[in-house]
């Protein structure tokens, strides 16, 4: 018994170690980033690995622009669709949250994820799409540390740059060009709204756009003025 508890406490030392190194890793990244912008992500790199199972040669849609060559119109569009309190927390919206779970028991499943934008940003650039309470603690802990890290208009400069806007298109300036066949500095309200709708699930809505969704764009269009951005 005494040799099992001294392996335990051993392989328990070694695993809050790895932890500890996982996290310093994380850290030391986003202090790179908050000054160099990244040029892949955890979810570029799946996404990429999932394309070349069908296409070998196939490549992802990606071209980071500087936050002022960003559309103030898609700007407030993704604030008012995705996180309309995202000036006023510190990473996360507890309403939203709270408002989340509320909209889950009604419909007795899982459909709101109330995650703010500094929480989709920390699961873009180091998690991935699977769902567990392991998964979720590692993200609220990012989007602690990037929130400390960066400013705020960091954070959305970050965002709007590495977002999945559909299948291999990645940031904004890939989006509006794939989409709308423009640079993102000229995006207006409406392809601002249609835009920001998409991101839940960009995949889905690249090819059809179900009718509540083009309803919540306008919805989102006419919320658009009010919203707050750095």
């Amino acid at each position: 018994m005494k040799k099992f508890w001294r392996i335990t406490r051993f392989s328990l030392k070694w695993l809050l170690l790895l932890i500890l190194a996982y996290q310093l890793w994380i850290v030391a990244h986003l202090v790179f980033w908050k000054w160099s912008n990244p040029t892949e992500t955890r979810f570029m790199s799946l996404r990429l690995d999932e394309m070349r199972t069908q296409n070998p040669k196939a490549e992802l849609k990606y071209q980071w622009v500087d936050y002022q060559h960003i559309s103030a119109h898609l700007k407030r569009a993704v604030v008012a669709a995705e996180d309309d309190r995202f000036m006023q927390h510190h990473g996360f919206d507890m309403r939203g949250i709270e408002q989340a779970l509320k909209k889950n028991q009604r419909k007795g499943a899982s459909v709101a994820g109330g995650s703010s934008i500094t929480q989709q940003l920390a699961k873009n650039l180091f998690l991935s799409p699977s769902r567990s309470y392991v998964r979720k603690a590692q993200e609220a802990v990012i989007a602690l540390m990037i929130e400390f890290l960066w400013d705020k208009r960091r954070i959305l400069e970050v965002y709007l740059n590495v977002v999945e806007w559909g299948n291999g298109v990645f940031g904004a300036e890939a989006a509006a060009r794939h989409y709308y066949r423009v640079p993102a500095s000229q995006i207006g309200p409406s392809a601002a709204a249609r835009m920001a709708v998409m991101l839940p699930n960009p995949r889905q809505y690249e090819k059809a756009m179900p009718a509540w969704v083009v309803r919540h764009a306008s919805r989102v269009q006419a919320r658009m003025r009010h919203s707050q951005i750095p």
